[in-house]
């Protein structure tokens, strides 16, 4: 294969610029959208003594979740020895690094006192997840960054290797850490599963490349640049392995649900009874996100359809946003078993009542804010940095094949 040249990514000024206004008003949205919030108390949100993570919390888990994915091309390159991923592996690392950026953003702000940040970030409590998830999350900007520098700096690339191994195994930790949040939550019943850790890992790599593909193909198309079929089909098939791996591990999360009694309830509330959460969990999560994307990537029909391929993508991030969200959301709206093997009569404290709530637009638009975060950030490192190959076009040998 011919050596790649890379360079920055220019386009025309007024649509660049015109670009960046757009997510920067975004921003300013959301942050006039949190000054609301944290001047009046998270009282004007949805949220409540019972429902403590709202949608802004499903923002920032979905982006934290597909920066490591989003990391996994890069991956494939040096740790697995993919050549035809090795010149996507610079553009992999900077769009990890926007959306985890874009996504502890938004995690950040949703604190209700962002100040208090400082006290968790000086006083570790080893025992926490939350504590090892700041020093993940931290680490991970410094590795990918170290990542990053050994594949442009020439002098440095005899450490490319190495630090691809780390990266690696760091965001697959990073992701165990992100899954383990619930996992570890015995109180409530729809968390409670060792299972979550995995299938947070496999769904950070369907949302991650699902990620990388729309940006990619928009990138190149943005600039004007050539970008071949053979990678495109590549990256296509394997997304349909993801997304076909994140459908399984569902299926065995609440397969072994049903096989234990005791959450036979969290389950008939998610699958059947649940409302909206229902609704989300078969309509988004396993058709819109999961089925209509397999079909659109392994259909004969569209085999070379970039549209389908970008449309596959978009589907693969809706649904799995819908997916956390009956995660997070609809697993808090269930009510805890304070008193297991007992029927509780009556309480002031609507203890054993399905918890309503209903997202506030301030709470959307911060999520949002977080997402033109990380689109900001990766335009500018793609203008500052030489992340991107000026051609990917199929290497002759695989177009002779």
């Amino acid at each position: 294969m011919k050596k790649m040249h890379f360079s920055e990514l220019w386009c025309s000024s007024p649509r660049y610029w015109g670009g960046l206004s757009f997510l920067a008003f975004l921003v300013l949205l959301g942050l006039g959208a949190f000054y609301h919030m944290e001047h009046n108390g998270h009282w004007v949100t949805g949220m409540s003594n019972h429902l403590v993570w709202g949608l802004p919390h499903v923002f920032a888990i979905f982006m934290i979740v597909a920066a490591s994915g989003a990391l996994n091309v890069a991956s494939i390159g040096s740790v697995f020895g993919g050549p035809m991923y090795k010149p996507l592996g610079r553009f992999s690392g900077l769009l990890a690094i926007g959306l985890l950026a874009g996504g502890l953003m938004v995690l950040v702000l949703d604190l209700g006192r962002p100040d208090r940040l400082i006290v968790a970030m000086t006083n570790f409590n080893m025992k926490s997840i939350f504590t090892w998830n700041i020093l993940l999350y931290t680490g991970f900007f410094a590795i990918v960054g170290i990542y990053i520098w050994t594949m442009i700096d020439r002098k440095a690339t005899q450490y490319y290797t190495v630090a691809g191994y780390v990266a690696f195994f760091w965001r697959l930790v990073l992701t165990t850490g992100t899954g383990s949040i619930f996992g570890f939550l015995v109180a409530r019943e729809a968390y409670d599963a060792a299972i979550m850790a995995p299938m947070f890992i496999i769904m950070s790599f369907s949302f991650g490349l699902a990620f990388f593909i729309i940006t990619l193909i928009s990138a190149y198309w943005w600039a004007g640049r050539t970008l071949g079929e053979v990678r495109l089909a590549r990256l296509k098939h394997l997304l349909g392995v993801f997304v076909g791996a994140v459908l399984y591990f569902s299926f065995v999360y609440h397969l072994t649900n049903l096989y234990m009694t005791q959450h036979h309830g969290v389950e008939r509330f998610i699958l059947l009874e649940g409302g909206i959460y229902t609704v989300m969990f078969w309509l988004g999560h396993v058709v819109v996100g999961s089925v209509i994307p397999l079909f659109l990537i392994y259909s004969p029909a569209f085999a070379t359809s970039r549209f389908a391929i970008g449309t596959a993508s978009v589907l693969v991030l809706l649904g799995g946003f819908l997916q956390l969200y009956v995660i997070v959301i609809g697993g808090q709206a269930y009510p805890m078993n304070i008193f297991p093997g007992k029927e509780v009569i009556a309480s002031s404290f609507l203890d054993g009542s399905i918890v309503q709530y209903t997202p506030t637009p301030a709470e959307g638009l911060l999520g949002i804010a977080g997402m033109a975060v990380a689109v900001t950030m990766v335009a500018i490192g793609a203008r500052m940095l030489k992340v991107f190959p000026d051609s990917l076009e199929d290497p002759a040998e695989v177009e002779h094949a």
